[in-house]
């Protein structure tokens, strides 16, 4: 089936916060949700549940439950990854950043006073403000940034920024904001530090399957079967195939113990997943791969656009090409600008990024901008950022 990502549905007017939070002339480009309609086969599936007429509750309040799902899950690692995981080491539930928040809930019951979790920001904010659910310290191990613009791990600033009382390291990988897929070597290495000093990895690889020509995305649990055991995965279909609000996500714990302790945490808090997210999540990763095959077609051109548009056409804002997910993120640093990016293109080009300054330490001064949108949304919201950088005044530019 060919696909049309030119073609999006309207979202203004509907119950969609990416396009209800700011203005009617406001182009939003802010949050993680792409404008494109979901695979062909995850709205039949939907479709033909919803014509049934009765939504009770659905199979998944036992870990043994969802045996069709598990099995997918166990396939698609292999497939994709080499990684070979059992059924058994699958839990389903609703949400990647609840699945982070259990992890946190699991460590503060085990850490003892003060235990802490590690993050490399600047970084989803989610995972930056995740110790906060569970009365945790935070440890920041900021990443480095390349002259070009990328970044990397600088190794001592991770093995300094682990204490004693560190109990946890969320890894988001691709990282989000910054677009890069880390490397077997760096994964390893980060791996082996935590490993060294009995912290807990919590893996968020939501955006693992939307990578760019010449990316392999490499499951850090995927590495050795020690790294697995210390290891709690989490990723989604949700991102991927744009079921975003179904909440639908994965989390894969090979180490039974720990599995068994992530469970006893998330009971109360979290709960079965809900009918209507078995149903997209199952359809998408049985169905969905040639829908995703020309949409990483699409979003890379998108990126490509971008990338060359800011480094032509919008003087003073720099960006290095993400490796991965649909967001790309600009340093406005050198822009001139008299207040901060994200208030500058809101109140002067009617456009809404994300503010860098959510995303931690070294988010000042940047600005996250969604690509996941139609070439022409993506144009004129570019357009308009020109206009209003050349103008310095309120944009002039037509309404969508």
């Amino acid at each position: 089936m060919k696909y049309n990502f030119d073609d999006s549905p309207l979202r203004r007017g509907t119950d969609s916060v990416k396009w209800r939070k700011f203005g009617d002339d406001v182009l939003p480009l802010w949050l993680a949700d792409m404008d494109f309609a979901s695979p062909e086969p995850v709205i039949r599936a939907l479709r033909e549940r919803v014509e049934h007429g009765v939504f009770g509750y659905p199979e998944g309040w036992e870990p043994t439950d969802l045996a069709e799902f598990r099995e997918l899950i166990v396939d698609r690692m292999l497939r994709r990854y080499g990684w070979r995981v059992q059924p058994e080491d699958v839990i389903i539930i609703g949400g990647v950043v609840a699945a982070m928040h259990i992890a946190c809930h699991l460590v503060a019951g085990a850490g003892g006073q003060g235990a802490g979790v590690l993050i490399q920001p600047p970084v989803y904010p989610p995972i930056l403000n995740a110790h906060t659910v569970a009365n945790l310290a935070r440890h920041d191990a900021a990443l480095a940034r390349r002259t070009d613009g990328s970044y990397e791990v600088d190794f001592d600033v991770f093995a300094s920024a682990i204490r004693p009382e560190t109990r946890l390291f969320i890894l988001s990988n691709p990282h989000n904001p910054v677009g890069r897929v880390f490397t077997r070597a760096e994964l390893e290495r980060m791996a082996r530090i935590c490993l060294e000093r009995g912290v807990v990895i919590c893996s968020d690889e939501i955006h693992c399957d939307l990578l760019y020509s010449g990316q392999q995305h490499v499951p850090i649990a995927s590495i050795d079967p020690e790294i697995a055991w210390n290891t709690i995965t989490a990723t989604a279909p949700t991102k991927t195939f744009n079921i975003a609000g179904l909440q639908c996500s994965v989390v894969v714990i090979p180490n039974p113990d720990l599995r068994q302790r992530y469970q006893q945490a998330r009971q109360g808090l979290v709960m079965w997943l809900n009918l209507m997210g078995q149903i997209a999540g199952q359809a998408a990763y049985r169905g969905g791969q040639e829908w995703l095959d020309q949409l990483l077609v699409y979003l890379e051109a998108n990126r490509d656009l971008v990338y060359d548009f800011v480094h032509r056409e919008l003087p003073g804002v720099r960006m290095a090409k993400p490796q991965g997910t649909f967001l790309a993120w600009l340093d406005c640093r050198d822009a001139g600008m008299r207040e901060g990016p994200f208030e500058f293109f809101v109140k002067h080009a009617r456009v809404a990024l994300g503010d860098g300054a959510t995303f931690g330490p070294g988010g000042e001064g940047f600005v996250r901008l969604n690509f996941g949108c139609t070439r022409a949304t993506l144009l004129e919201a570019l357009e308009r950022m020109k206009r209003a950088l050349e103008r310095g005044q309120p944009s002039t530019a037509s309404r969508r």
